[in-house]
């Protein structure tokens, strides 16, 4: 055709359509990772501002120096003030008033490779409490709170105490259901109607209320010293299930987890969820467990039957992670 047919058709107003613009995929997909990234760090910051935090790890004269390595104090109170009676019966927690210590664990988070360390210390373990002479440790949580327990522990241990947790029976309870429940593997049957636990034999997923009762229960020949065993073994458990990528990229069982750990925790007031989630994560992949070594049971005048540590092996267990150096294998729990 020729030029002047094309100066002619443009002239009557006809013109190309205009070539459609195609949507830049790569904008599209930039803007919504920028819109999930600060909905994720508005929630990050939301849920850090709304954690519970005390005054548990202040500072006084003769504190142990920094020690390498990370150490957190781990509790379980038994404190009951939060719960509906619905929530009592449910829970079989009964009504006794007050807070008392349940569990009282150490975990050293090596500052370098390795598993962390995840230390038992038997609730009736007969040690000095500042300002109140002997007595069973957890005792001090009942003379001072989280602040007289943490100075006894570390006089103790030798150990410099850097983070603390607490969690009460309902908060327990709340997490274990935000992620699904947990697995364990039950070896034999376990049956206390105090702590509201029937358990049969075999590998099964706990809720809330069962994993109570077998981190609670004390119905066996050697009591509180099996006890701190399975609270070990759940406790890594519930670590596990907690950083495992099915719970983090699951909104379902994620959120639910964020929100009852502000529900349900309470930290220093230095302690933030990055600490939180460092502590899971130092849990995650396995630990080794151990009890501070016992010496005896004795029953003392005014204390009643107590634990007694095994001093020299006490010392060679804090000993070696006052150094951040691996606990001797002798003093291990052995798995299984």
């Amino acid at each position: 055709m020729s030029a002047g047919y094309h100066q002619g058709y443009q002239q009557r107003g006809y013109r190309p359509a205009p070539k459609r613009r195609k949507p830049r995929v790569g904008r599209i997909i930039a803007a919504i990772l920028v819109l999930l990234l600060a909905f994720a760090v508005g929630m990050w910051v939301y849920v850090d501002s709304s954690l519970r935090r005390i005054d548990a790890l202040p500072d006084y004269e003769g504190r142990p120096a920094d020690t390498p390595g990370t150490n957190w104090l781990l509790v379980g109170s038994d404190a009951r003030d939060d719960l509906t009676e619905e929530q009592k019966a449910d829970l079989s927690t009964g009504d006794a008033g007050g807070r008392r210590t349940d569990t009282i664990m150490i975990l050293h988070i090596p500052s370098g490779s390795g598993k962390s360390t995840l230390v038992s210390v038997p609730r009736d373990s007969y040690v000095d409490i500042p300002g109140n002479g002997k007595n069973k440790i957890n005792a001090a949580f009942a003379f001072g709170g989280p602040s007289l327990l943490a100075q006894t522990v570390e006089g103790a241990t030798g150990l410099r105490i850097d983070h603390y947790m607490e969690i009460g029976f309902g908060g327990f309870a709340g997490i274990v259901d935000a992620v699904g429940g947990v697995d364990l593997c039950i070896k034999e049957p376990m049956n206390d109607p105090l702590a509201g636990l029937d358990l049969q034999p075999g590998c099964q997923e706990l809720n809330g209320a069962q994993a109570l009762g077998f981190v609670r229960t004390r119905a066996f020949a050697t009591a509180d010293l099996q006890r701190v065993q399975n609270q070990r073994e759940f406790l890594s458990a519930l670590s596990d299930k907690a950083t495992s990528v099915g719970t983090l990229i699951n909104p379902f069982k994620a959120f639910p987890l964020l929100f009852a750990s502000t529900d349900s925790i309470s930290v220093n007031e230095g302690d933030h969820l990055h600490h939180l989630a460092g502590m899971a994560f130092g849990m995650g992949g396995g630990v080794d467990n151990v009890t501070v070594p016992v010496g005896g049971t004795p029953t003392v005048p005014g204390a009643g039957s107590v634990v007694q540590w095994d001093r020299t092996n006490a010392l060679r267990l804090f000993g070696a992670l006052e150094k951040d150096e691996p606990v001797p294998s002798d003093l291990l729990q052995q798995p299984g």
